[in-house]
């Protein structure tokens, strides 16, 4: 059994103990919760979104005769942004939170547009209807003013005409008795004389009847003139009633818009800083992602020059074994037996190291927020911090090291099992219990599960070389 890194060795160590190369941390940063598998995802990326918000409320119409639903609105995209949450447990958990609160001010900042525009064409139809309002108010206005002037015209004419009146019959009444014609006969007047005193007498009754007539109709004319002045007054209350209920609702809905606009404004600006917040994690996730390519190339060819010296050094000592038995089986005069491989005790198999579920398995994901496909390589087992790793198999520990990507990290090199080179690597540690240099059995406690590197909750990451090249630990449990 030959260690898999040079550095295995204590001399040599220090050129290996964590890769410097690629910028990655030198001291751990745990994260928050264990990360499920990923799916692919339509979430915008964060920089394609801040398009909206400029001009937007100024696009928005004056007025609109059935305008959306707000709630309904907000309905669908509470929901599309439920869908974006449950994709981005892929990425990171501090992106994560960062592209789901930009998500979240996204989402608000559509449904209060969608209230602006609301509000906005509820306005504009209030304006109208204030308009038409003051227009039948002003229009009741001057009906009931020119009610009002017929009855003091109306008034007026009576008061003539009862004057008129008054005098008809006090005329009347100072000339209506019987003495009348007894006095012109008596007077001695001429036939002619007495004629035309009756005439006179005859013209006196009829002014006096044509007056009374008069004063009757104009009296019953001011009467329905009065009810025109009723009708004209109650139309003129309903269309002041109206006129203010249009310009309270003007009022409240202007509150709301400007209310609506400001919100909208704050939500813009939340949104550009959460943008920013979002961008400097998509960055680091970037160098996240290429720090932990680069840690994963560099181990391999590590690995397969120490896959080829360890397959050679298991060919020479199987070649002893063979020599010996040839030698021992003439002496012994008999044919000589089969030489095995290297013996192994878990008949070409590896143990789980931990007895828990998977949370995400071998293979290839895609990013929601980098949009491209990634190797996720090696399989998940959920486990709660401190849980006790044990060895997949009897071997050396060859290397112990933090590093930023995989956290604290253990190998064991297992030797050679079915003519493979075969090396189980355990990451994100919390501590290690096993030391470098040291053989471990089947079962044995080398660790204990953490969420140290890039993490985001505790688990454990456990990984399978074969012959120097990441494989899926499944073909080896």
């Amino acid at each position: 059994m030959v260690p898999h890194f040079p550095g295995a060795n204590p001399p040599e160590r220090g050129s290996i103990k964590r890769d410097d190369s690629t910028g990655t941390p030198t001291t751990p940063h745990p994260r928050s919760r264990t990360r499920p598998q990923g799916r692919q995802t339509v979430v915008a990326a964060c920089c394609l979104v801040l398009s909206l918000s400029a001009g937007v409320l100024a696009a928005v119409p004056a007025a609109q005769a059935d305008p959306p639903d707000p709630a309904a609105k907000k309905k669908q995209l509470d929901a599309e942004l439920g869908k974006s949450k449950t994709e981005l447990a892929e990425a990171s958990d501090q992106l994560g939170k960062s592209v789901a609160s930009y998500n979240q001010a996204q989402v608000r900042f559509e449904a209060v547009q969608v209230r602006y525009a609301a509000a906005q064409g509820r306005l504009a139809a209030a304006k109208a209807a204030d308009v038409v309002a003051a227009s039948k108010l002003a229009a009741a206005e001057r009906a009931l003013r020119g009610a009002v002037a017929d009855v003091e015209e109306g008034e007026r004419q009576i008061a003539e005409k009862r004057a008129l009146a008054g005098r008809a019959v006090r005329s009347a009444y100072q000339q209506q008795n019987s003495l009348v014609g007894l006095s012109i006969a008596l007077r001695g007047a001429s036939p002619a004389d007495v004629a035309t005193g009756i005439q006179v007498q005859r013209n006196v009754f009829g002014i006096q009847s044509n007056a009374l007539a008069n004063l009757n109709n104009a009296q019953a004319q001011l009467a329905s003139k009065r009810v025109k002045v009723a009708a004209a007054e109650k139309a003129a209350a309903a269309a002041r009633a109206e006129s203010a209920k249009t310009v309270k609702q003007v009022t409240e809905l202007t509150k709301q818009v400007a209310a609506d606009k400001a919100e909208a404004d704050a939500i813009r600006i939340e949104k550009l800083t959460l943008y920013k917040r979002a961008e400097r994690e998509k960055n680091s996730e970037q160098a996240q992602y290429n720090a932990l390519l680069a840690e994963r190339n560099r181990v391999e060819q590590l690995l397969i020059a120490r896959a080829r010296a360890e397959k050679a050094a298991a060919e020479r000592r199987k070649a002893a074994r063979e020599k010996a038995e040839r030698e021992k089986a003439r002496r012994e005069g008999r044919p000589p037996r089969q030489i095995p491989d290297d013996p192994d005790d878990g008949g070409g198999r590896l143990s789980r190291p931990v007895d828990t579920y998977i949370t995400s398995p071998f293979g290839m994901r895609f990013h929601p927020i980098l949009h491209y496909w990634k190797l996720h390589d090696g399989t998940d087992f959920g486990a709660g911090c401190g849980t006790p790793i044990r060895a997949a198999a009897s071997g050396r520990v060859t290397d112990r090291y933090y590093n930023g990507g995989y956290g604290n990290r253990i190998f064991i090199s297992h030797g050679v099992i079915g003519g493979h080179s075969v090396t189980s690597v355990y990451n994100h540690l919390s501590r290690y219990k096993a030391r470098v240099g040291e053989r471990v059995t089947r079962g044995e406690i080398i660790g204990y599960v953490g969420t140290t590197g890039y993490s985001t909750g505790c688990h454990l990451h456990f990984m399978v070389y074969q012959d120097g090249r990441v494989v899926n630990p499944m073909k080896w449990l």
